[in-house]
């Protein structure tokens, strides 16, 4: 029995086969995720441990040496770069590939756990930092804004961060370079002196003003409910009118020894986009979701969002890793066209 003969004795079966196989096709090719990347641990991971106020000499000496020296008893490992700078260390480890990373990760723990304890007390606690293919962005944009550039953080966390974060397969949203609000105080040390008070006694009544502490439990008949004392600033005005010393001659108020401003915080890099002042948002997905889908989903949210943002703040598209891709599938799929087309023939 010929398998050719049979194909063409029965014809209703061979084309049922075929049939089949083609949806199948058409539905794998829909359903299947599409990413620029597979999706891989990359056999790598960093640690980076923050020491404000030192310099590289003293962050190299004190931070990096110490951790290299218990990182290098890793098992699996491949090679240990570091760098040492002002206010920073940057580790990064590279382990031979097939290294189990989730392991790996977990001894690196251990060890600076143990190693954590000898860092100088101003020093952070390391964090550990895992590469992964699916952490490189899907979108990115640029947010610029004029008028409303001091309420730009609140912009974004209230009305794009957190509805791009609802959609399926998003994995994190990430801002840069966005314009923080802080309350500015600049103390006038003769005033201070004049007073014999400390910056560290400022900064404690400060501190002890800006609390909200449980005040115990209130009961009312057979139902109980938690008391809480909310005593947090509800605006910059009030910081003004903190009093810092009880003298003989009176209070004295945060105001009479320092200016207190309602202001931006200092930024030491720009995000610049088209020249403009502004800020970065980078969209990742999740592991295994489908870059273009995810793209596709992005794109619409944001242009309904820039419908309800003040008319200064505009929405710029930076990168959109999706039209690569799209456009390689586009060719993909154009020359099977023409080898399905020759192969008929």
């Amino acid at each position: 029995m010929s398998l050719y003969s049979e194909s063409v004795r029965k014809p209703i079966t061979t084309i049922m086969i075929f049939v089949a196989v083609i949806v199948l096709g058409i539905f794998s090719l829909i359903n299947l995720p599409i990413d620029l990347m597979p999706d891989m641990d990359i056999p790598a991971m960093s640690v980076i441990t923050y020491y404000p106020g030192a310099s590289a000499e003293d962050i190299e000496v004190n931070v990096t040496k110490p951790l290299e020296n218990q990182l290098n008893s890793l098992q699996n490992l491949k090679k240990v770069i570091s760098t040492s700078k002002d206010n920073i260390s940057f580790i990064l480890i590279q382990f031979e590939y097939g290294t189990n990373m989730d392991q790996a990760s977990n001894d690196v723990r251990d060890l600076l756990s143990l190693i954590e304890k000898t860092l100088p007390d101003q020093a952070e606690k390391p964090t550990l930092f895992k590469f992964n293919s699916s952490m490189m962005p899907v979108v990115i944009y640029g947010v610029t804004a004029q008028e409303s550039y001091p309420a730009l953080e609140k912009l974004i966390d209230e009305r794009i961060t957190e509805r791009l974060s609802r959609i399926d397969g998003v994995g994190a949203v990430t801002v840069m370079g966005k314009p923080e609000r802080i309350i500015d105080v600049r103390i006038d040390p003769r005033k201070l002196d004049s007073y014999g008070l400390t910056l560290e006694q400022i900064g404690n009544v400060i501190g002890a003003e800006n609390l909200a502490l449980p005040a115990g439990r209130m009961e009312v008949g057979q139902m109980e409910f938690p008391v809480r004392t909310n005593g947090e600033f509800k605006s910059s005005d009030v910081v003004k009118d903190i009093v810092v010393f009880r003298s003989n001659a009176g209070l004295v108020y945060l105001k009479d020894i320092a200016q207190v401003k309602d202001t931006l915080k200092y930024i030491y890099v720009d995000e610049r986009i088209d020249g403009e002042v502004g800020v970065r948002l980078m969209v990742q997905k999740q592991s295994g979701a489908n870059t273009v889908q995810i793209a596709k989903l992005v794109r619409e949210r944001m242009d309904e969002l820039s419908k309800e943002l003040p008319k200064d703040v505009k929405i710029v598209k930076i990168v959109d890793t999706s039209e690569f891709i799209q456009n390689s599938i586009n060719n993909l799929s154009e020359t099977l066209l023409y080898a399905f087309i020759f192969v008929a023939l």
